[in-house]
Protein backbone atom coordinates (compact mmCIF):
# COMPACT_ATOMS: atom_id res chain seq x y z
CA UNK A 1 0.00 0.00 0.00
CA UNK A 2 1.18 3.50 -0.87
CA UNK A 3 0.23 5.83 1.96
CA UNK A 4 -0.62 9.45 1.14
CA UNK A 5 -1.22 10.81 4.65
CA UNK A 6 0.01 10.24 8.19
CA UNK A 7 -2.06 11.71 11.02
CA UNK A 8 -0.35 12.26 14.36
CA UNK A 9 -1.55 12.87 17.85
CA UNK A 10 0.90 15.21 19.58
CA UNK A 11 1.33 14.64 23.31
CA UNK A 12 2.83 11.24 24.17
CA UNK A 13 2.84 10.33 20.45
CA UNK A 14 4.72 12.74 18.18
CA UNK A 15 6.20 14.62 21.12
CA UNK A 16 8.62 13.27 23.67
CA UNK A 17 7.91 13.74 27.36
CA UNK A 18 9.59 17.17 27.31
CA UNK A 19 7.21 18.22 24.48
CA UNK A 20 9.92 18.21 21.81
CA UNK A 21 10.21 16.23 18.56
CA UNK A 22 13.23 13.95 18.31
CA UNK A 23 15.62 14.75 15.46
CA UNK A 24 15.10 11.30 13.99
CA UNK A 25 11.33 11.77 13.93
CA UNK A 26 11.54 15.27 12.50
CA UNK A 27 13.90 14.12 9.75
CA UNK A 28 11.63 11.21 8.83
CA UNK A 29 8.54 13.41 8.63
CA UNK A 30 10.28 16.01 6.47
CA UNK A 31 11.44 13.23 4.15
CA UNK A 32 7.89 11.88 3.94
CA UNK A 33 6.59 15.31 2.99
CA UNK A 34 9.28 15.63 0.33
CA UNK A 35 7.76 12.47 -1.17
CA UNK A 36 4.32 14.09 -1.24
CA UNK A 37 2.86 12.54 1.92
CA UNK A 38 0.60 14.83 3.94
CA UNK A 39 1.54 15.11 7.62
CA UNK A 40 -1.49 16.10 9.69
CA UNK A 41 -1.48 17.03 13.38
CA UNK A 42 -4.54 15.84 15.32
CA UNK A 43 -4.66 16.86 18.96
CA UNK A 44 -6.96 17.68 21.82
CA UNK A 45 -4.94 20.86 22.16
CA UNK A 46 -6.37 24.27 21.24
CA UNK A 47 -5.24 25.42 17.81
CA UNK A 48 -3.02 28.10 19.35
CA UNK A 49 -0.95 25.39 21.06
CA UNK A 50 -0.29 23.51 17.80
CA UNK A 51 1.16 26.17 15.50
CA UNK A 52 4.74 25.97 16.81
CA UNK A 53 4.89 22.25 16.04
CA UNK A 54 3.25 22.84 12.65
CA UNK A 55 5.93 25.40 11.84
CA UNK A 56 8.73 23.09 13.01
CA UNK A 57 7.48 20.39 10.64
CA UNK A 58 6.95 22.94 7.83
CA UNK A 59 3.32 21.92 7.33
CA UNK A 60 2.49 25.21 5.63
CA UNK A 61 5.22 24.67 3.04
CA UNK A 62 3.74 21.29 2.15
CA UNK A 63 0.07 22.38 2.26
CA UNK A 64 -0.99 20.25 5.20
CA UNK A 65 -3.59 20.51 7.96
CA UNK A 66 -4.30 20.73 11.69
CA UNK A 67 -7.15 19.01 13.53
CA UNK A 68 -7.40 20.78 16.89
CA UNK A 69 -9.73 20.44 19.89
CA UNK A 70 -10.06 16.69 19.17
CA UNK A 71 -11.28 17.41 15.65
CA UNK A 72 -13.71 20.20 16.49
CA UNK A 73 -11.62 22.51 14.29
CA UNK A 74 -9.90 21.77 10.98
CA UNK A 75 -7.34 24.33 9.79
CA UNK A 76 -5.39 24.65 6.57
CA UNK A 77 -1.83 25.13 7.85
CA UNK A 78 -0.79 27.13 4.78
CA UNK A 79 -3.68 29.60 4.53
CA UNK A 80 -4.82 29.36 8.21
CA UNK A 81 -8.34 28.99 6.81
CA UNK A 82 -10.80 27.37 9.21
CA UNK A 83 -12.41 24.57 7.20
CA UNK A 84 -14.63 23.15 9.94
CA UNK A 85 -15.78 24.28 13.37
CA UNK A 86 -17.97 22.60 15.95
CA UNK A 87 -19.07 24.25 19.19
CA UNK A 88 -21.07 23.67 22.35
CA UNK A 89 -23.80 26.14 23.28
CA UNK A 90 -23.57 28.07 26.57
CA UNK A 91 -26.61 26.12 27.77
CA UNK A 92 -24.79 22.83 27.16
CA UNK A 93 -21.71 24.10 28.98
CA UNK A 94 -23.85 25.21 31.93
CA UNK A 95 -25.41 21.75 32.07
CA UNK A 96 -21.96 20.17 32.10
CA UNK A 97 -21.02 22.48 34.95
CA UNK A 98 -23.98 21.20 36.96
CA UNK A 99 -22.98 17.63 36.19
CA UNK A 100 -19.41 18.32 37.31
CA UNK A 101 -20.72 19.54 40.65
CA UNK A 102 -22.92 16.47 40.98
CA UNK A 103 -19.97 14.17 40.21
CA UNK A 104 -17.56 16.17 42.38
CA UNK A 105 -14.97 16.85 39.68
CA UNK A 106 -13.32 20.01 38.37
CA UNK A 107 -14.32 21.67 35.10
CA UNK A 108 -12.69 24.05 32.63
CA UNK A 109 -13.14 25.41 29.13
CA UNK A 110 -11.56 27.92 26.76
CA UNK A 111 -12.83 31.48 26.42
CA UNK A 112 -10.81 33.56 23.99
CA UNK A 113 -7.17 32.64 24.49
CA UNK A 114 -7.51 31.62 28.14
CA UNK A 115 -8.37 28.52 30.14
CA UNK A 116 -11.35 29.37 32.34
CA UNK A 117 -12.08 27.58 35.61
CA UNK A 118 -13.48 28.44 39.03
CA UNK A 119 -10.78 26.74 41.06
CA UNK A 120 -7.10 26.39 40.31
CA UNK A 121 -5.91 22.79 40.47
CA UNK A 122 -2.91 20.73 39.36
CA UNK A 123 -4.70 19.37 36.28
CA UNK A 124 -5.53 22.84 34.97
CA UNK A 125 -1.88 23.75 35.48
CA UNK A 126 -0.85 20.71 33.42
CA UNK A 127 -3.10 21.93 30.60
CA UNK A 128 -1.63 25.43 30.91
CA UNK A 129 1.90 24.03 30.72
CA UNK A 130 1.04 21.92 27.65
CA UNK A 131 -0.80 24.64 25.75
CA UNK A 132 0.98 27.79 26.90
CA UNK A 133 -2.40 29.41 27.59
CA UNK A 134 -3.02 31.53 30.69
CA UNK A 135 -5.46 30.38 33.37
CA UNK A 136 -8.30 32.72 34.31
CA UNK A 137 -9.87 31.95 37.69
CA UNK A 138 -13.48 33.17 37.70
CA UNK A 139 -16.01 33.43 40.50
CA UNK A 140 -18.94 32.24 38.39
CA UNK A 141 -18.18 29.70 35.65
CA UNK A 142 -21.63 29.97 34.06
CA UNK A 143 -21.44 33.76 33.95
CA UNK A 144 -18.04 33.51 32.26
CA UNK A 145 -19.41 31.29 29.48
CA UNK A 146 -21.98 33.29 27.51
CA UNK A 147 -20.82 32.38 24.01
CA UNK A 148 -20.32 28.98 22.33
CA UNK A 149 -17.09 27.14 23.19
CA UNK A 150 -15.32 24.37 21.32
CA UNK A 151 -14.96 21.84 24.15
CA UNK A 152 -15.17 21.32 27.91
CA UNK A 153 -12.91 19.27 30.17
CA UNK A 154 -13.69 17.67 33.52
CA UNK A 155 -10.70 17.00 35.76
CA UNK A 156 -9.85 14.55 38.51
CA UNK A 157 -7.41 11.77 39.33
CA UNK A 158 -7.59 8.86 36.90
CA UNK A 159 -9.45 6.01 38.63
CA UNK A 160 -12.17 8.32 39.95
CA UNK A 161 -12.59 10.05 36.59
CA UNK A 162 -12.84 6.69 34.82
CA UNK A 163 -16.00 5.99 36.83
CA UNK A 164 -17.39 9.44 36.04
CA UNK A 165 -16.71 8.75 32.36
CA UNK A 166 -18.82 5.58 32.48
CA UNK A 167 -21.70 7.43 34.12
CA UNK A 168 -21.69 10.43 31.80
CA UNK A 169 -21.13 8.45 28.59
CA UNK A 170 -24.32 6.57 29.34
CA UNK A 171 -26.24 9.67 30.44
CA UNK A 172 -25.14 11.85 27.50
CA UNK A 173 -25.23 9.21 24.77
CA UNK A 174 -26.53 10.72 21.54
CA UNK A 175 -26.02 14.25 22.87
CA UNK A 176 -22.26 14.72 23.31
CA UNK A 177 -19.00 12.96 22.49
CA UNK A 178 -17.36 11.94 25.78
CA UNK A 179 -13.84 10.50 26.06
CA UNK A 180 -10.63 10.81 28.06
CA UNK A 181 -7.54 12.27 26.41
CA UNK A 182 -5.40 11.64 29.50
CA UNK A 183 -6.29 9.73 32.66
CA UNK A 184 -7.15 13.02 34.38
CA UNK A 185 -8.88 14.81 31.43
CA UNK A 186 -12.46 13.90 30.47
CA UNK A 187 -13.40 15.81 27.32
CA UNK A 188 -16.76 16.82 25.86
CA UNK A 189 -17.42 17.93 22.29
CA UNK A 190 -20.44 18.00 20.01
CA UNK A 191 -21.94 14.57 19.40
CA UNK A 192 -20.21 12.77 16.56
CA UNK A 193 -17.17 15.05 16.58
CA UNK A 194 -13.94 13.11 17.05
CA UNK A 195 -10.51 13.03 15.49
CA UNK A 196 -11.83 10.17 13.35
CA UNK A 197 -14.88 12.06 12.07
CA UNK A 198 -12.82 15.13 11.19
CA UNK A 199 -10.21 12.98 9.48
CA UNK A 200 -13.00 11.48 7.39
CA UNK A 201 -14.11 14.97 6.35
CA UNK A 202 -10.58 16.03 5.50
CA UNK A 203 -9.67 13.09 3.28
CA UNK A 204 -12.96 13.43 1.42
CA UNK A 205 -12.02 17.04 0.58
CA UNK A 206 -8.57 15.92 -0.57
CA UNK A 207 -9.66 12.85 -2.51
CA UNK A 208 -7.62 10.49 -0.33
CA UNK A 209 -8.94 7.04 0.54
CA UNK A 210 -8.99 5.86 4.15
CA UNK A 211 -6.85 2.89 3.08
CA UNK A 212 -4.14 5.41 2.15
CA UNK A 213 -4.03 6.93 5.66
CA UNK A 214 -1.88 6.08 8.68
CA UNK A 215 -3.03 7.38 12.07
CA UNK A 216 -0.85 7.25 15.20
CA UNK A 217 -2.02 7.83 18.77
CA UNK A 218 -1.68 6.77 22.36
CA UNK A 219 -4.95 7.51 24.15
CA UNK A 220 -8.72 7.12 24.14
CA UNK A 221 -9.39 10.29 22.15
CA UNK A 222 -7.23 8.75 19.39
CA UNK A 223 -9.22 5.54 19.21
CA UNK A 224 -11.70 6.66 16.52
CA UNK A 225 -8.97 7.79 14.12
CA UNK A 226 -6.89 4.67 14.83
CA UNK A 227 -9.89 2.53 13.91
CA UNK A 228 -10.77 4.72 10.89
CA UNK A 229 -7.37 4.79 9.22
CA UNK A 230 -6.16 2.17 6.79
CA UNK A 231 -3.26 1.59 9.16
CA UNK A 232 -4.12 2.39 12.77
CA UNK A 233 -1.01 2.65 14.93
CA UNK A 234 -0.80 2.63 18.73
CA UNK A 235 2.28 3.88 20.51
CA UNK A 236 4.22 1.48 22.68
CA UNK A 237 3.33 3.68 25.66
CA UNK A 238 -0.43 3.45 24.95
CA UNK A 239 -2.78 1.60 27.33
CA UNK A 240 -3.25 -2.08 26.56
CA UNK A 241 -6.79 -1.68 25.17
CA UNK A 242 -5.61 0.99 22.71
CA UNK A 243 -2.77 -1.26 21.57
CA UNK A 244 -5.19 -4.15 21.09
CA UNK A 245 -7.44 -1.99 18.87
CA UNK A 246 -4.59 -0.97 16.56
CA UNK A 247 -3.30 -2.66 13.41
CA UNK A 248 0.29 -2.05 14.45
CA UNK A 249 2.05 -1.17 17.70
CA UNK A 250 5.17 0.95 17.32
CA UNK A 251 7.87 1.99 19.78
CA UNK A 252 7.11 4.48 22.56
CA UNK A 253 7.14 8.25 22.13
CA UNK A 254 10.50 8.26 23.93
CA UNK A 255 11.96 5.73 21.49
CA UNK A 256 11.15 7.46 18.17
CA UNK A 257 7.90 5.54 17.68
CA UNK A 258 6.57 7.83 14.94
CA UNK A 259 9.88 7.75 13.09
CA UNK A 260 9.77 3.95 13.19
CA UNK A 261 6.32 4.01 11.49
CA UNK A 262 7.39 6.48 8.80
CA UNK A 263 10.58 4.56 8.04
CA UNK A 264 8.80 1.19 7.93
CA UNK A 265 5.64 2.07 6.00
CA UNK A 266 6.46 5.21 3.99
CA UNK A 267 10.19 5.62 3.40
Amino acid sequence: MTYKMIVLDMDDTLLQDDHTISERTKHALLQAQEQGVKVVLASGRPTYAMWDTARELQLADYGSYILSFNGANIFNAKTKELLFKSTLSPETVHRLYDLSKRENVGIQTYVGDAIVTEQDNPYTQIEADITGLPVEIVEDFKAAVQEPVVKVLMLEEGPFLAEVEKTLKKELEGELAVYRSKPYFLEFTEDGVTKGSSLSQLIEKLGIKREEVIACGDSYNDLEMIKFAGLGVAMGNAPEDIREAADFVTESNMNHGVAHVVEKFIL
